[in-house]
């Protein structure tokens, strides 16, 4: 009997020990697995990001790879480019982690795009044709935020996009601009994830610039914690910051048919990027629909479903003022001569000078909507935010687009 005890003994022993050793060959299995994702993260974004910084979002993970494809993956001295990341949850299986890209101003593709093209769309359609609050909140693309005074860059929830403008003294093949962006490729980010976002895009933005010889300064990145981007669009008559100037407006002209919803950012006078987006809600598509022509009440319809009305103003100022551009319906993007006003696929453009350097001050509208706002209207409500804007900025030499831009078929 005391034989069998020790024998069970024995055998217990021995299998914690060998459960132990099975243990700490998986321990050594996945620190060889993370640092082997971290190595090969660094080398698919050309050492400008931290392996280990990237396999820290979305709580951590032991396993992540970078994309097999050339072009996901990024080269200093072959921009604009871009860099893919991919999480392994098990054998065979990998889903979307982290993207890093990084574009440059002055060359055929804008870094700004404005106009009616469906990318731009703020809401997401209802295609089952059910009627909806389709322009509550502008859950495809809410307006970015300016990090600190905006001279940074901007961020969302789930990106930041840092910018650098190499001065004086950068290398004669260094570009005017840079945007660089991490880019989160998951769903429900963290406010962890969110200032890690921000501190990759730094980095890589601090470690390009010095690779390619472009002089720029980069301010700190805020002390506080970056806030959640609002998505939620609020009454336009009580609106504040970048869209204060339009609760002015109809306070003073009267609602009409103008949007009765707005989603302002904070507007720092720093900051080289502004807009603002207005929307109209169910009840105001009613009232405006009860006005319109029998033949037209179509497109109230459709507002309510696949076609939502909405209005966004913005202003590029400096740099950014040249890498402006808009769909050019079947051809290559079209980009914006600053300096110049005129109107294109469902953009209206004007210019001015603000503190010596070139702006550019942009209205965009909804597919249908500018019909139903018609000429007088839309040139009115572009006047007011130009000229509200360049009286805030101490903005000269304003160039509005010809009263002809402003008909709409």
């Amino acid at each position: 009997m005391r034989a069998g005890w020790i024998r069970l003994w024995q055998w217990t022993a021995c299998g914690g020990i060998g459960l132990s050793l099975y243990a700490g060959w998986l321990t050594f299995d996945d620190i060889r697995d993370r640092a082997a994702g971290e190595r090969d993260i660094s080398a698919a974004c050309d050492g400008l990001v931290s392996g280990a910084a990237v396999m820290d979002l979305e709580g951590g993970m032991l396993r992540a790879k970078a994309a097999d494809s050339p072009k996901s993956r990024l080269d200093a001295d072959e921009l604009p480019g871009s860099c893919t990341v991919y999480k392994v949850p098990g054998p065979g299986r990998t889903t979307g982690l982290f993207t890093l890209t990084v574009r440059v101003g002055g060359t055929s593709t804008p870094l700004h795009r404005i106009g009616d093209d469906s990318t731009l769309e703020p809401f997401r359609d209802r295609h089952d044709g059910r009627k909806s609050d389709v322009t509550a909140i502008a859950d495809r693309r809410p307006e970015p935020r300016p990090i600190g005074d905006g001279t940074l860059g901007r961020y969302g929830d789930w990106y930041t996009t840092v910018r650098a403008e190499c001065g004086p003294g950068s290398r004669a093949t260094a570009p005017k601009l840079l945007h660089v962006t991490a880019r989160a490729d998951y769903d429900d980010i963290s406010a962890a994830d969110r200032e890690r976002l921000a501190h990759i895009a730094r980095s890589a933005t601090e470690g390009l610039t010095d690779r390619i010889g472009c002089r720029s300064h980069l301010p700190a990145l805020p002390d506080q914690q970056l806030p959640s981007v609002p998505s939620e669009l609020r009454p336009a008559r009580s609106t504040d910051g970048s869209c204060r100037w339009f609760a002015r407006h109809i306070q003073a002209q009267g609602p009409g048919r103008l949007p009765d919803r707005a989603l302002a950012t904070p507007d720092p006078d720093a900051s080289p990027v502004e807009s603002c987006l207005l929307a109209v809600s169910p009840d105001q598509v009613g009232r405006i629909a009860d006005g319109l022509p029998e033949d037209d009440r179509d497109s109230a319809r459709s507002a309510l479903t696949h076609s939502p009305w909405w209005l966004r103003t913005a202003s590029f100022f400096g740099p950014e003022a040249h890498t402006v551009g808009y769909d050019g319906l079947g051809s290559d993007d079209s980009t914006i001569t600053a300096g110049t006003a005129g109107h294109a696929s469902g953009a209206w453009w004007a210019s001015s000078v603000c503190d010596g350097k070139p702006a550019l001050h942009t209205l965009s509208t909804g597919y249908t909507y500018d019909n139903v706002l018609g000429a007088k209207t839309l040139s009115a409500v572009f006047r007011a935010y130009v000229d509200d804007i360049t009286k805030r900025r101490g903005c000269t030499h304003v160039t509005y687009p010809a009263t002809k831009d402003f008909r709409t078929p």
